[in-house]
């Protein structure tokens, strides 16, 4: 019989050190300031508020705060307002939202940074871009990702919301549900 270490045997494997100050292979000493960086904001001034916002909402200046501190578009590049970082950056905000023992911020964030925008800064037209992609790196614009449908799910090929062209604008016919930050959102991809 072997010896070797396995989940089965090792407890530790099963019951991770999460305050662990130990470094994984894969981040920099760079990741590791930011980390602390973002840990330290998350302790400070989003933490204190959490059982509030479980009960509730969070509030809407928590998007400029962090975008002041550079948090809203660590991946993205500095002619954007971004910090010009890889995404590992925006994995170790998830990690560190996740922290601040609010479920719906930290996924309001991470549908801010990691869903609404990126669409817009990989296909969007530089118009685009300067329209939505730059106010919501700094916070001073809300995103959400408009899938969800009652009936379709996040089934992209059965959702029925339908844009006609209008002259100059567009007319969206169609219903969403469960949309994160839809109620806060000041555009929606």
């Amino acid at each position: 019989m072997s010896s070797a270490v396995s989940p089965a045997t090792d407890q530790s494997v099963l019951k991770p050190d999460y305050g662990s100050t130990q470094r994984h292979f894969i981040f920099t000493e760079e990741h590791e300031r930011l980390r602390e960086s973002i840990g330290t904001f998350v302790e400070r001034e989003l933490a204190p508020h959490a059982e509030k916002w479980e009960e509730t909402t969070f509030e809407n200046w928590v998007f400029p705060r962090m975008g002041e501190l550079g948090f809203l578009g660590l991946s993205y590049p500095d002619e954007y307002g971004g910090q010009g970082g890889d995404y590992y950056c925006n994995l170790i905000l998830a990690e560190e939202m996740a922290r601040s023992n609010s479920g719906g911020l930290a996924m309001g964030i991470a549908v801010h940074t990691d869903m609404a925008t990126p669409p817009i800064h990989l296909f969007g037209t530089e118009g685009q871009k300067q329209r939505y992609l730059v106010p919501a790196i700094k916070g001073e614009k809300i995103s959400c990702l408009g899938i969800t449908e009652p009936g379709a799910g996040s089934d992209v090929s059965a959702i029925r919301t339908r844009a006609v062209r209008d002259g100059d604008e567009y007319v969206i016919n169609g219903s969403k549900t469960y949309i994160t930050n839809g109620h806060r959102a000041d555009f929606i991809v």
